[in-house]
This record gives structure tokens, C-alpha cells and sequence, in this order.
């Protein structure tokens, strides 16, 4: 499984503790400088039968400076993957892609459920 996280963000150190506790294994992938491209953001969504809008981050600086609360209803699926793709930091994080699941964020519960850990 790909684990997308970035070094700073707290909540992915959280998930890379635990992940390492529950000797689980995974790739590290840094979000900001190798951040998942459209067909891989795509390919999640569609895999995770989740809103599109739960793969932003919202708390980031990024989507507050773009003011994309305002601006995500009014934009297509098409639109909202490309600019996911755009900038790393406007994803969700961690953001994990299994063989056939995805997790978005660190809820140790539903982690554990997935993962069977």
C-alpha cells in the first residue's frame, strides 16, 4: 500500500507511528514533492465510493487562501481531480491507497478495521 503523507503534518506522524507499531507494511510517498497525479486521484475516488470533496484538505492553508469552500459546488468532478492534482497539499493526508481500499486522514478505529491490525 502507498502512504501519501507530509514530514511536517502531525496527524501523518500519528499514522506512521501506528502503522510502524502494527508492523504494517507500506511505501512512503511525500505528498508535496511526488504527490499523486490525476489517474492515481481518480482511480481513489472512484475505489472509495467517497465524495470527491473528502479527498481535500480542508484545514489547509492552500484550499482557506484559494477559498475553495466557496468554489468546490460549483465545480465538475473534472475540474476538482485537476486541481487535487495540481498541488499535493490540497489532498487529504494521509492519504493511503491499498490493493483495495482507501483511507483519508487518521481514524485509528478505521484504520484497524481495514487493516485487520
Amino acid at each position: 500500500m502507498k502512504v501519501f503523507c507530509y514530514d511536517r503534518c502531525t496527524t501523518c506522524k500519528k499514522a506512521l507511528k501506528w502503522l510502524d507499531e502494527k508492523k504494517v507494511k507500506y511505501d512512503l510517498v511525500d505528498i508535496k514533492g511526488d504527490h499523486p497525479d490525476k489517474k492515481i486521484i481518480e482511480s481513489a475516488y472512484k475505489m472509495s465510493g467517497l465524495p470527491l470533496k473528502r479527498f481535500f484538505n480542508t484545514s489547509g492553508q492552500l484550499y482557506r487562501s484559494m477559498e475553495l469552500s466557496k468554489k468546490l459546488k460549483d465545480m465538475s468532478d473534472d475540474e476538482q481531480l485537476d486541481l487535487l492534482a495540481s498541488d499535493g497539499m490540497l489532498v487529504k493526508r494521509p492519504f493511503v491507497i491499498g490493493e483495495d481500499f482507501v483511507l483519508l486522514g487518521f481514524k485509528e478505529e478505521e484504520w484497524a478495521e481495514r487493516l485487520k491490525k
